[in-house]
């Protein structure tokens, strides 16, 4: 106690009280608490008639000022005595001074400064505007040393259990402290409160800004532990892979804080390890501290006016964060990781590979990988295919989708993806169904998935959240990705023109024997039956054998009608063969009996061993009879396709069918899509039935084979050649097959000699095939062409009907109505009943020009009576093109 000290509590309160301070009186007992109920004391200043009261006498009091609005704003700031002897009150006071708020703490230290029985030192400021409530400012763990009994137990019964030491404190507006000169039994010590400086009338003021500024310096000796937080930029425990550095790490390594937050604050001092700064606009005070922890260098911020949030620790990495990416949130924290990964921090490590092994697999030969690949040569119609490595599949990265696609472009483009080609309607590729037949598949988006899923490798670049490595990921090509792909224009895939299902004869004479697909005529060798190993040459034994495997075993016993029918159906046979080699289609071959059991459906089958056929029953309509040729076209790999079972006794005459059968290409819409197709129409069309005939202008587009077994219930005959046909097939269809390849291969080695025929359209073929059957030595090639005709119901009523008018009417000119007349039992009918005038003029005009046999009808225009007539002439001369007229 200074001599100044007034030595008692009487004196003590009106000096207190002459300085605008609200007194208490305090027990004399150690307990520090007021020795009345005190709370309208927070309102309502004392009197000196109550402290009269309180203080006279000889009982033993203390005396406490109560703080806040009611003592005038005041506010006491208490260094705990562990402080003074912590050294962190000296600590204060160098930071005060080195910011610039020395003068401010010298009127702080020496207004009103008093010393506490246990060593602390409280000091007294009035505040401009109002006092806050009671803060803490800084704390500390206790040491165990200094745990208390009751301390120790409680650490026993909690181990986590943390024990704080308050170090600076203060009390303001609701709160009291115990002053000068309260002594004895008043404080547990025993020890007086002792005046170090001043007094209650020499308080400094301080506006709520410098205060703050006082405060903030206080905090920053703070030394408990705290809790990280996003805004730490919190990495994992577990090492990153040798060789991995993060860019966060690295740039917290090579960087310095004045470089990140140098807008934002000014270095003010440093201090040991701990640099103060303060915020930039600011003329005292300090705003922040870096590396004051221990255990890392980090940012801190006590003042709430900065972008940064305040009492919360930023290492440099969070605060590059912050300030560049406008907040500390995962997805921040990610995008200025990549930011500074593109400016050169941090390392990579090894990437982390997809554990895929690269194993070779064997296909059958199906694969379009080596398109010179032959059969090895041997004796005889023996042997079958070998097995080829295919290599392992190449991996593609699919992190950018632009780049994957561009990456599945490539691979095609390299020839990377086996068995896939393109055609009309885009990427396709060719499998056998159930019924072993080949199917032209069209991609769709989940096919074009999935076949990428079984033939790439393909991933996308993840980093690791733990480790910070690149690791590669497997995933599929992402569906609107195949999508796009599909709508591209133009593929980067092998063209695949058709499928045959057994040898065939390329442009060149060559022979096209290799499985899977050929690059010189873009066909897909997928064979119905295991293909023969041929000799090089055909020799004339080998020639003849094949002859007799097919004329003299196969097609010894059927009941042609005629050598032609023969000559014809073995002309069907070689065309899947020839089919390649020349251009335009081929007519439609009917396959017709007098009845029932004759033997068409073996006819049929032996294209079914042979080549494979697509079998459709005949459609209802020409609508119907279209879709199924576009499906046949579309969707089918087999090269026969046959209409099978027409009524008994059915008139072929069909525009559609018309239309196919003089087309080189075929367009339709597919089912099921709005956009139209175009397909080769390189397919043997076949339909079968009994006693049918054709009318209109299918009977110029079709050849016919005929059966007649002319007995009673044909199929009961028996004592074949070969025995039963169908068995046969089975186990000799690659041998039938062989011997039809042998007889063309013969044809090609003498030269390919062809015959001159005419038949429309279909002259190339048809000359092609004369050659061959007149090389093999088969009569009746297109021999039938009057039988023919006699199968054209149109051409054959409509001739009968011209030759009875030029007899009957000579090549006077007639009106229907007289034709009608005058030929009532020859006149053409629809139906049963003979057409009216005007329906005869429709069709005369209709055929007007066109020969029936030898007669046509000429149009012949009656100015004087306003109306047509028609008579009809008779071709006398086909060498010099002459009429009678």
């Amino acid at each position: 106690m200074t001599d100044s000290q007034t030595p008692d509590l009487r004196a003590a309160a009106r000096e207190l009280h002459d300085a605008g301070l609200c007194v208490l009186p305090i027990k004399a007992d150690g307990s520090k608490k007021p020795s009345l109920p005190w709370l309208p004391y927070k309102v309502t200043r004392s009197t000196p008639e109550q402290h009269e009261e309180w203080f006279g006498g000889d009982r033993p009091r203390g005396i406490a000022v109560v703080y806040g609005g009611v003592s005038g704003g005041v506010e006491m700031l208490e260094f705990e005595g562990l402080a003074v002897r912590d050294g962190v009150l000296d600590e204060v006071t160098e930071i005060m001074e080195g910011s610039g708020l020395g003068e401010v703490w010298q009127s702080i230290t020496t207004g009103w400064a008093s010393q506490s029985p246990s060593g602390g030192v409280h000091y007294r400021v009035r505040v401009e505007g109002g006092v806050a409530g009671n803060k803490k400012l800084a704390s500390r763990l206790a040491r165990e040393d200094e745990y208390t009994a009751e301390e120790r137990q409680r650490i026993a019964e909690k181990p986590n259990s943390k024990i704080v030491r308050v170090l600076i404190e203060t009390r303001g507006e609701g709160g009291y402290g115990l002053v000068e000169p309260s002594g004895g039994a008043v404080h547990a010590s025993g020890r007086p409160y002792v005046r170090l400086a001043g007094g209650p009338d020499s308080i400094p003021t301080l506006d709520a800004e410098m205060l703050e500024a006082v405060h903030a310096v206080c905090q920053m000796v703070d030394a408990m532990p705290r809790e990280e937080k996003a805004k730490t930029a919190p990495r994992p425990k577990r090492e990153l892979p040798e060789g991995g550095v993060r860019p966060g790490d690295d740039y917290e390594a090579r960087t310095d804080w004045p470089e990140i937050i140098g807008d934002e604050f000014d270095p003010i001092f440093t201090r040991g390890n701990t640099t103060y700064w303060r915020r930039k606009g600011k003329a005292h005070g300090i705003s922040a501290t870096t590396g004051h922890a221990a255990d890392r260098d980090r940012l801190y911020v006590f003042t709430t006016s900065t972008t940064f949030e305040a009492e919360t620790p930023y290492d440099k990495f969070a605060a590059y964060t912050h300030l560049t990416q406008g907040g500390t949130g995962a997805e921040h924290f990610r995008r200025a990781a990549a930011e500074l990964r593109g400016r050169g921090y941090g390392t990579e490590a090894p990437r982390r590979r997809l554990s895929s092994v690269p194993a070779q697999h064997f296909a059958d030969g199906s694969s379009a990988l080596d398109p010179d690949h032959a059969p090895d040569p041997q004796e005889g119609f023996e042997g079958g295919p070998q097995l080829r490595s295919v290599s392992s599949r190449p991996e593609l990265d699919i992190t950018n989708e632009a780049d994957g696609i561009d990456g599945v472009l490539q691979l095609m483009k390299d020839g990377r993806l086996p068995d896939l080609y393109t055609r009309s309607g885009g990427p396709c590729w060719v499998y056998r169904d159930d019924n072993d037949d080949p199917i032209v598949q069209q991609l769709g988006t989940d096919n074009l998935r999935a076949y990428l899923a079984d033939h790439v490798s393909s991933y996308v670049l993840k980093r690791n959240p733990l480790t910070e490595q690149l690791e590669e990921e497997r995933e599929l090509l992402m569906p609107k990705s195949c999508s796009t792909i599909l709508g591209r224009k133009t593929w980067p895939l092998p063209i695949l023109r058709g499928v045959v299902t057994s040898p065939v004869i390329r442009r060149d004479g060559t022979l096209l024997d290799s499985l899977g697909y050929d690059r010189a005529t873009g066909l897909f060798l997928e064979p119905r039956v295991p293909l023969r190993r041929l000799a090089p040459q055909v020799t004339r034994d080998s020639l003849d054998r094949a002859r007799a495997i097919v004329l003299d075993q196969v097609l010894a016993d059927f009941p042609w009608v005629a050598a032609s029918d023969r000559a014809h159906f073995l002309g069907a046979l070689l065309t899947p063969i020839l089919r390649p080699s020349f251009d335009g289609p081929t007519p439609m071959f009917v396959l017709t009996a007098t009845a029932a059991g004759s033997g068409k459906s073996l006819l049929k089958d032996i294209f079914r061993h042979c080549f494979g056929i697509a079998d459709t029953a005949w459609p209802e309509n020409d609508t119907e009879l279209r879709k199924s040729i576009t499906t046949q076209l579309y969707g089918t790999g087999q090269p026969v396709v046959v209409l099978d079972n027409l009524p008994n006794g059915y008139v072929i005459k069909s525009p559609v069918l018309s239309a196919l059968l003089t087309s080189e290409v075929w367009g339709d819409r597919v089912l099921g899509a709005t956009s139209k197709v175009t397909m080769p129409n390189d397919r043997l069309w076949i339909v079968t039935g009994n006693a049918l005939r054709t009318g209109g202008d299918n009977g110029r587009r079709v050849l016919w084979v005929r059966l007649d077994p002319d007995c009673p219930d044909p199929d009961q005959r028996d004592n074949f050649t070969i025995g039963d046909l169908r068995p046969w097939l089975r186990h000799n269809a690659s041998t039938l097959v062989a011997a039809l390849v042998t007889l063309v291969r013969a044809w090609v080695a003498a030269g390919a000699p062809r015959v001159r025929v005419r038949k429309g359209d279909y002259s190339e073929w048809a000359s092609l095939m004369a050659g061959l059957l007149d090389f093999l030595g088969v009569e009746g090639w297109m021999a039938d062409r009057s039988e023919a005709r006699d199968q054209d119901d149109e051409l054959q009523e409509w001739a009968l009907f011209l030759e009875m008018w030029r007899e009957t009417y000579g090549a006077e000119p007639l009106a229907t109505g007289a034709l009608i007349k005058g030929l009532p039992n020859h006149v053409p009918r629809k139906g049963d009943e003979p057409p009216s005038a005007n329906q005869l003029g429709i069709w005369l005009k209709a055929r007007q020009g066109r020969y029936f046999g030898t007669h046509k009808v000429v149009m012949v225009v009656d100015s004087h009576r306003k109306q047509n007539l028609w008579r009809v002439e008779v071709h006398a001369d086909r060498e010099t093109g002459g009429h009678e007229s």
